[in-house]
This record gives C-alpha cells, structure tokens and sequence, in this order.
C-alpha cells in the first residue's frame, strides 16, 4: 500500500519550489514578529543625536598621530641653532619667538588629545621656565615609538607599564649623574650660574650675547636671595639702542609716570632720602554726582570752598611734616600738590603701577599706607640714591642702593619691538633656570649627553629583562636619541655620523664617554660638562616625567565621544544676552545711587 502512494499517478511529489516558498515565508513571519516585540520593547538612548564617537585600534592611532604633527611644529626650534617661528594671530598680533611654551600657547590647538602637550609644555614651563620644547619633543617621540607596538596589536597597558618602569630608572640614573655645586664660594658659584643660564640663553634669539645677560641673570636672582616672588625682578622693555645698552639696576626702577606742570620744578635727584608710600588721592575733588548742599546764605558757599582746600592742604602738610623727600602714590597726585611739594624741593609721583610700588616697599623697607594720619619714621623706606635718568626715548625713577636689596630690575634696549618682548621671554627663562639651580644645586651634562646615556643604560637594563617589556623599554631608550638627533637635524650635520660616535663614546666600559654629547661648533661630539653646557638636572626630570604622564594619557584613551553643540541651548543664551543688554541696560541705565526720579 505504502509502495503504491510513491508510484500512484494521482498523487505525484511537490515541486522543490513548493518548500522554498514554505520556509520564505516562515522567515518573514519570524522577522515580522521579532520586529514587533522589539517595538514593543522600550528604546535605550544613552547620548545625545548628532554624538560623534570614535573607538578602537583606529582612534588610538588617530590620537598618536595628531601629538606627533604637534612635535613636528616645535621640532625645528630645538637648540642653539633652531630656527624661529613668527605667529600671526587673529587681532593682528606678531609674535617671533623659539620659546615651546610661547608657540604652544599661541597655536590655539584645538584637538583634544594634542592639547596634552600644550598643558605640560606650560607645566614645564612654570615649574623649571625651561626645557618646554624637550618636554614635547620627548612625548611626542614616546607616542611615534609605540606606535607600531599599537597597530600589531599590543595592549595599551603593557606600553603604559613599561614606560612607566623605564622612566622611574631614568630618573634615578639623572640623579646618580647629577653634580652638586653646593659647598662652593659665593664666586664659584656665580661662575657655575652663569654657565646654566649661558646654556639656555644660548638657544635663543640673543644667544650672541649670552655672556653679557647671563652674569646680569646671575646677579639679579642672587640680589633677590631667597624669595620665592619673580615680581621682585623687573623686566622693562625700552625700544631704540642694542643688546649691550641693556643694564641691571641692583633696586628698583620704572617709567615717570604721568605729570602736572609744577613736576619739572621738583628736584631729580637725592642723597638718602625718606621714601613715603601712599595709596591715597591727593587732588582736589569735586563733589560726588548725589551729593546736595543747601545753603540758606550765599555768603556760606564760601566756606564750604575753603573746606574742600583745607582738607587738601592738610593732607599734604602731613606729608612734608613726615620728612619724606620721595612721594609715590598708586592714585593720583593732582597739579595742586605737584605744585606744593615741588616748592618744598620734594619729589612726587602719582598713578604708580602696584606691581612697582610693591617692589618698591621690598627694596626701600617702607610700608604702602592708605591715610596720611600717624606717618611715623618706621614707616617711611629709603635708599642710598634716587635719580630721574634718560634711557633712550623715556625717563626712568631709579631707586639704588636699597637697604633690603631684596629687587632688582633690568632695563632690556633693542630695535624691534618684537625682539624686545622676545628677549624678555629668554630673559624669564634663565632667571627661573638660575633659581632652580640655585634651590636644588645639581647639574647634569646638557647638549644631548645625559639623553645619550640614559639610553645607553635602558638599552642595558632591557636586556636583563623576559618577555615583551625588553621591546618596550628599547623603544623607550631609542625615543630619547630625539634630543641629540634633532639638535644635528636643527645644526645642518649628519645627524647619523653623529649619534654613531655618540653611541660609540657612551658604550665605552670604562664610563669616561659619559659627558660627550653634540659640538654645536665643530659638527662632532665633545665632552659638555669640560665645555661648560650645564643644565640643572631638575629640568631634565621634570621634562622625562610630564613626557611620560603625557604618553601614558594618551595611550589609555580608548575611546573619544564628542558631544554636539546644542542650537536651542545656544539660541536661548543670545536671546537672555540681548534681554540683558536691551531690557534690563536700559532699565538700570542712567539712575544713579541715590539720584531722584523726575
């Protein structure tokens, strides 16, 4: 019977095709069902439309790469012989400078992982004032040397770890090459400042006058001792004239300020005179806008006249009784009592900046008061010379031979306007160099030496270690050649030839190669330390460390969520900001304090 169905004519098999449809439209069925149970489910919206998110291997990638373009901007000024850049900014500012710090904060960087290195050049660069395009050099070496280790595949935290390990050993190795100058004369270790600071200012645009500022460096933060304020030093800026005419004042100086017609009768110079400092108007005031007399005689307005000047008056008495020759004021001193004291062969000078009159009551020892009552000798200052003196085009109030001696000023000269400010920069950072060596006293051997034997030591280290750490660390000690490398690149040597005989020098048993880095002069190596490029080992430590912090940020970054700028949010704030400026200005515009509504 069974053998008959297969073979009955009436009863033939289906199609294949039959079973396609079947299962067809099973699948659409089960699609169709799935759709609705997930409509049914209620939806999970964890960002904002519009969110751009980037993650994985590629994101990484992208982050190392845009540090790396970052390096390459900075990497040309490197050095005594790098180059300059010359930035113009949107306000039609020009600024021409080799200082990192100065070019990472003018680029106006706006990607988020590079902005890193913006951050620790000027970490760098108000913790040691130098170093702040090794710093970014550095990282971004650090990031193009794990780099191919990220695109074969390698963990981000097995990088982090190892670079982590290498530069706690390098820092170590600084501290055990570092040479202390503690001990030394007053004059040795002049000499010894004066080379740090020759070394820094010798990349800079007035590293051909590196001697004459560098002993004026020297002395200046010697003059303020062991004061942790740079506002003591001042740097004033005169256009016209060249480098040489530039000089320290061991004191204070700044601009005359602005004068009545009485000033040029007061006398411009005095031998130990008594300095007062106020903070007080000494000028004739008109009433304020709300105050209201009434009088019920005409005959009393003229004592009310007479009060106004006696008040005046009275103030100025007590200044002259005072038995000060010097009067600063931060406010103003009117024509009145520039007319009085200079018939009294006394000094004025109103409109005094803070920061100067500050420096001031540091160096003469007097105290800024706020009322001219109870003007006692212990609060009077006062220096050996005070003299009004010519520089260039302006008149400065020079103040020497102070008591405390706890200032000091430098008048920078030059042509350009540009190159002044540029000085002043190179100027800040050698005087921060000088201070840090003088507070932590070690140097290292600069000129790319320590960098070279650094590496040398790593390299070693590496190969008393298993595993993959050993690659690691070895690019870690190859990343440091950057600084010697970059200084032939920045010279115009073979930069190769060069690192050869430094490798050659460094890898010498009997460690006598371990002061040699880059001739600047000749195109070969040389002993740094026997030729005086020193830089305290400070800045070299802080530079391994913020580099590395910055590294390891970088690599531990997995993923970068930008969120979109909200059109109603910002939509809302112009509409609240034109209320401000329409409705509520003109609401409180006009009525004064007290004034009566018409």
């Amino acid at each position: 019977m069974a053998a008959m169905m297969f073979t009955d004519p009436l009863h033939p098999h289906p199609p294949p095709q039959f079973f396609a449809v079947i299962l067809l439209t099973l699948l659409l069925l089960v699609i169709v069902a799935a759709w609705q149970w997930k409509q049914q489910q209620p939806q999970i919206i964890l960002l904002k439309e519009g969110t751009d998110t980037s993650q994985g291997k590629a994101q990484l990638v992208s982050n190392i790469n845009a540090c790396m373009a970052v390096a390459d901007v900075v990497r040309t000024t490197l050095g005594p012989r790098g180059m300059d850049k010359l930035i113009h900014d949107e306000k039609g500012n020009t600024t021409i400078s080799n200082d990192g710090a100065t070019i990472m904060k003018l680029l106006d960087i706006i990607h988020p992982a590079a902005k890193i290195l913006v951050d620790i050049a000027k970490s760098q660069d108000s913790e040691v004032g130098d170093g702040t395009t090794t710093v970014v050099l550095l990282a971004g070496e650090f990031l193009k040397e794990a780099k191919p280790f990220i695109e074969d595949g390698v963990h981000p935290q097995n990088l982090i770890r190892s670079y982590r390990t290498a530069s706690y050993l390098a820092i170590e190795k600084i501290k055990e090459l570092a040479t202390s100058i503690e001990g030394k004369s007053l004059e040795e270790k002049k000499g010894l400042l004066a080379k740090c600071a020759a070394t820094t200012l010798s990349s800079k645009l007035i590293g051909g006058e590196k001697e004459f500022f560098a002993s004026m460096v020297v002395d200046a933060v010697i003059a303020i001792g062991n004061g942790d304020r740079l506002n003591l030093i001042g740097i004033k800026k005169v256009p016209g004239g060249t480098m040489r005419d530039s000089f320290l004042v061991n004191g204070v100086a700044f601009k005359k300020t602005f004068s009545y017609a009485g000033f040029e009768q007061q006398p411009k110079k005095f031998l130990e005179p008594k300095i007062l400092l106020l903070n007080v108007e000494l000028e004739l005031k008109s009433e304020k806008e709300n105050a209201e007399i009434r009088l019920s005689d005409p005959s009393q307005y003229q004592s009310i006249v007479d009060a106004e000047w006696n008040i005046i008056y009275d103030k100025l008495d007590k200044c002259v009784k005072s038995g000060a020759k010097i009067v600063l004021s931060r406010l103003a001193i009117g024509d009145l009592a520039t007319q009085y004291f200079a018939d009294r062969d006394i000094f004025c000078a109103g409109r005094v900046t803070e920061e100067d009159l500050q420096r001031v009551a540091a160096a003469t020892g007097g105290t800024v008061q706020t009322s001219v009552n109870n003007l006692i000798d212990e609060v009077l200052g006062s220096c050996e010379v005070f003299e009004e003196r010519q520089v260039g085009n302006e008149r400065f109030n020079i103040f020497s031979g102070c008591p405390s001696g706890q200032t000091a000023t430098i008048v920078l000269r030059g042509g350009a306007d540009q190159f002044i400010e540029e000085a002043e920069r190179s100027l800040h950072d050698a005087i921060m160099i000088v201070r840090r060596a003088l507070k932590n006293s070690t140097v290292v051997a600069g000129g790319g030496a320590i960098d070279m034997e650094i590496s040398r030591y790593l390299r070693q280290h590496a190969r008393t270690i298993a595993g993959k750490s050993q690659l690691f660390i070895n690019a870690y000690a190859k990343a440091l050649e950057v600084i010697p490398r970059q200084l032939c690149d920045n010279a115009g040597f073979d930069a190769t030839d060069v690192l050869n005989k430094l490798r050659q020098k460094h890898a010498l048993q009997s460690g006598e190669g371990a002061l040699y880095g880059v001739d600047i002069n000749t195109g070969g190596i040389a002993d740094s330390f026997a030729c005086f490029v020193w830089e305290p080992a400070v800045v070299k430590i802080n530079a391994i460390n913020a580099a590395t912090e910055a590294a390891c940020l970088v690599l531990s970054v997995d993923e970068t969520v930008k969120n979109p700028k909200s059109e109603s949010a910002q939509g809302d704030a112009a509409a609240s900001a034109m209320g401000g400026r329409g409705r509520g200005g003109a609401a409180f515009r006009g009525r004064g304090r007290g004034m009566r509504r018409r």
